[in-house]
């Protein structure tokens, strides 16, 4: 695969991880939203917002951070597949695809974050621990 493909396929998720933090950490009214939801569906009494925000704004940073940094790009998009994985299923189950009415551009950009983790991971299955065994 060409370098600049390869580049693209980690910077892109990156960029999108990363740019996501600020509403995540500053309390966006659309981010209180989502884990609000979240916490009314699951009948949880403030386990999602704030605590869930927060953390999976954390495993977000680390997950972008991990993409740009070439030698372990491969941990940054398996632990951004797991979180996108769980965006996915809560816009699909809870949220919808037009959230607050942005025409699905959260879900779609989870999307296409989603297809590259999954190109990323594919790449160097045989550099993570867990799929090494798999994929002699």
């Amino acid at each position: 695969m060409s370098s600049i493909l390869s580049h693209a396929l980690r910077y892109f998720p990156a960029v999108i991880l990363l740019q996501t933090l600020f509403f995540k950490f500053s309390g966006a009214e659309v981010s209180i939203y989502i884990f609000k939801s979240i916490d009314d569906y699951m009948h949880w009494n403030h386990i999602m917002e704030p605590y869930g925000r927060i953390g999976t704004g954390v495993g977000e940073l680390i997950a972008g951070l991990l993409l740009l940094w070439p030698k372990n790009s491969h941990y940054g998009a398996a632990l951004s597949l797991g979180l996108i994985t769980g965006a996915l299923i809560t816009h699909l189950m809870i949220l919808g695809i037009d959230v607050k009415g942005d025409g699905g551009k959260v879900f779609y950009l989870a999307v296409a974050t989603f297809i590259c983790n999954i190109i990323v991971v594919y790449q160097s299955r045989k550099s993570l621990p867990i799929l090494k065994s798999i994929f002699k």
